[in-house]
């Protein structure tokens, strides 16, 4: 199908979009906290999978690059808008635990957890939402920031240390 798509085949492509489409959104709705953010950001990469459609090569999984286009995108639009997030109490297990989000007082603690998360360093942002948000491997999460393994294990200890530091203070 990535293949037919990049040889120009426009139902193939729309087929993949439509596949990928909520994958990519749900990544950019972690980054920006935001319903019409992440909307802005999911379309915005969908038109960049679209453009560079015909320079995938298949030497890798279509989803990995799909991802990495809207991994880049996500960034971008982040930094290019720089907003300061405040810092809202919530319980750190939650993050490991997933922020079930069942019950409203749930929701309010993940809502409350991911912009904590999103006000992190960049680095260390990054590397929570893919590895906890996204469910990436520390491989795969690496291969998209485009660092280490060891490296990403890093940034995560070092993301569990300030938001514990950040949550035992209130």
């Amino acid at each position: 199908m990535a293949r037919r798509a990049a040889a120009g085949d426009r139902a193939a492509f729309a087929t993949l979009a439509e596949r990928h489409y909520d994958r990519v959104y749900a990544l950019a709705w972690r980054w920006s906290g935001a319903r019409a953010e992440a909307q802005d950001i999911a379309q915005d990469a969908m038109v960049k999978i679209a453009t560079a459609m015909n320079g995938f090569r298949n030497d890798c999984a279509f989803t990995s690059w799909v991802y990495r286009i809207a991994y880049t995108t996500a960034v971008d639009h982040i930094r290019a808008r720089r907003r300061v997030v405040a810092l809202e109490p919530a319980r750190i297990s939650a993050l490991a635990d997933g922020a079930d989000n069942e019950t409203p007082e749930n929701d309010m603690i993940g809502q409350e957890l991911w912009r904590a998360v999103r006000a992190l360093p960049d680095q260390q942002r990054d590397a929570v939402l893919l590895v906890y948000a996204q469910d990436l491997s520390h491989g795969e999460a690496a291969a998209l920031m485009g660092c280490s393994e060891k490296t990403v294990s890093w940034h995560l200890h070092e993301a569990r240390k300030r938001l514990r530091i950040i949550l035992e203070a209130v």
